[in-house]
């Protein structure tokens, strides 16, 4: 496993970290045996990164990564979770209740701090409660050494434009923005590299979309993207190959970006993950791969109240 530094905080991450989201049964039901098992093939095999959030699973993500991580060293793994979202409507990003959720956190996770705390998904939230109360708390809660480092996580990649240029921030987590279909996020790169601000890339897999599986009715990717993204896979599968594994290594080849989030809670699929971000891309396939997609390259999906961001800004 590779390594690479993470903004200014001194941390060196995994190319590949673990998104712990599935243990909350998000994608599918899942064994906690399988589940536990799989974090520890995980940190056994080089991933020193784990990403949480009280929302997955509505805190079973989190209640079943506390009792796999309770059996581990604290110092062989990097933690992070997030307050601010509860639910698929339930936002919350006030003082009280993020100090409320990091308290009930580390509660669940069996531990007595951790190394990052985000705000989750701030596009569904007023920026003026996030910068008035959600960042002041995070700020506390650091220097009271209940975190080691803050962000904020999102979609829209404006979002993360807004609360830069008003504050400084160790970390941002981005999804669905650096990927075989949409490279939009190296557009952030020169701000964070200003800011010296951590990057965590996460969902390779566009939540699903680059995958021989079917797509989940719930995904709001168009029916233009969805079909373009099943032709990639389809002509993967005619060439002996996956998309999946494409898709990954994809994206952890860039050293602009230091670590990509990948979720299951199978020993099988981490694994195999793993190995092949050890393994050389086909670039002819991936240069074909990447052509089928052009006409997708970087359309993306409208999520939360950015235009409301726009207006106040």
């Amino acid at each position: 496993m590779k390594y690479r530094k993470l903004g200014n905080t001194g941390l060196e991450v995994s190319i590949l970290s673990y998104g712990a989201s599935s243990l909350g049964s998000v994608f599918r039901h899942i064994d906690e045996a399988e589940g536990i098992k799989t974090v520890h093939t995980a940190i056994d095999n080089g991933i020193n990164l784990i990403d949480v959030s009280p929302y997955y699973g509505l805190t079973k993500a989190e209640t079943v990564l506390g009792k796999a991580i309770r059996e581990i060293p604290r110092d062989k793994f990097i933690l992070s979770t997030k307050a601010g979202r509860y639910g698929e409507n339930q936002f919350d990003f006030s003082k009280q209740r993020i100090m409320d959720s990091i308290e009930e956190s580390l509660t669940r996770l069996q531990t007595d701090y951790v190394d990052i705390l985000l705000l989750h998904d701030i596009e569904f939230g007023s920026i003026n409660q996030i910068m008035e109360e959600g960042i002041p708390v995070l700020q506390q809660l650091k220097r009271e050494g209940k975190i080691r480092f803050f962000g904020v996580s999102g979609l829209p990649l404006t979002i993360f434009d807004r609360v830069l240029n008003q504050t400084e921030l160790d970390v941002i987590l981005s999804y669905c923005h650096y990927s075989l279909n949409d490279t939009s996020l190296l557009s952030l790169i020169p701000l964070l590299k200003e800011k010296k601000t951590g990057l965590i890339n996460a969902s390779p897999l566009s939540m699903g979309l680059l995958s021989s599986k079917p797509v989940a009715d719930w995904h709001p990717a168009s029916e233009h993207i969805r079909t373009i993204c099943k032709q990639a896979a389809e002509f993967c599968e005619r060439n002996g190959s996956d998309l999946s594994k494409l898709a990954i290594q994809y994206s952890v080849q860039n050293e602009i970006i230091p670590t990509t989030l990948v979720s299951t809670a199978s020993v099988e699929n981490i694994k195999k993950n793993i190995k092949w971000t050890n393994e050389t891309i086909d670039e002819e396939l991936l240069n074909s791969v990447l052509d089928i997609l052009a006409p997708i390259h970087n359309k993306s999906w409208p999520s939360g109240n950015v235009e409301q961001w726009e207006k106040i800004i």
